[in-house]
């Protein structure tokens, strides 16, 4: 029997980390993040960790083959036997394919994808909406977390607000964008084997879960 082998997308904003969280307590599968298993293959000092960190300390690239080592040294752990959720991999066609190779080769094939969708203006005001007050630090958002008196702090009654660099909505525009470009052949590459599941992320969190979980009970 073939294990909840899954895989999360979506662009910056969408709510993929609470899903994620909410995916992996409800099945009691791992949480497979790029980022995470880097730093334990680093750390463990892994064949391929020791590769990555080779590259990482030049400042440079971690090239494919050692991001698709590093998985599959993770996929090949006992605790992934009953499933797993992929989070940040593939992120691009040629780790797709290497995944594809992957699930053959250790028994352990994706049954799904789960594209959390939405529009992408609505992301840039999500993540364009934080600004902080300069004089005490407190954060706001223009839509979910505004000041009670326009232009005046809550906390310190300070007028002097800013926006980080990376709330500004040319930067997110641009990593939106990105992200765009790099999901689009992988969302059409799983359409095409009918493992892609949109669900609509524009929802309060607790409904984009219940939706998530429906689709997962009928793979089961």
């Amino acid at each position: 029997m073939t294990g909840m082998n899954l895989m999360l997308m979506g662009l910056p904003g969408a709510g993929k980390g609470t899903q994620a969280e909410r995916i992996v307590d409800e099945f009691d599968i791992p949480h497979i993040s790029t980022g995470d298993i880097f730093r334990a293959a680093i750390k463990n000092k892994t064949p391929m960790g020791l590769k990555a960190k080779s590259f990482i300390d030049k400042g440079e690239l971690v090239p494919d083959e050692v991001t698709n080592g590093i998985v599959k040294e993770r996929l090949s752990e006992a605790d992934t036997d009953k499933g797993f959720l992929l989070d940040g991999f593939p992120r691009n066609m040629a780790q797709a394919q290497a995944l594809e190779e992957m699930g053959v080769e250790l028994s352990k094939p994706l049954v799904g994808v789960i594209n959390i969708h939405v529009d992408p203006a609505s992301l840039l005001e999500r993540l364009t909406g934080r600004f902080i007050c300069r004089d005490c630090g407190a954060t706001y958002h223009k839509i979910f977390n505004p000041t009670k008196v326009e232009g005046t702090c809550d906390r310190c009654g300070g007028h002097n607000f800013y926006q980080r660099e990376d709330d500004k909505p040319e930067t997110v525009k641009n990593r939106l964008d990105v992200n765009i470009k790099m999901n689009t052949p992988l969302l059409a590459f799983y359409e095409e084997k009918g493992l892609l599941h949109e669900v609509d992320g524009n929802q309060e969190i607790g409904k984009v879960f219940s939706n998530i979980k429906d689709i997962l009970k009928d793979l089961k």
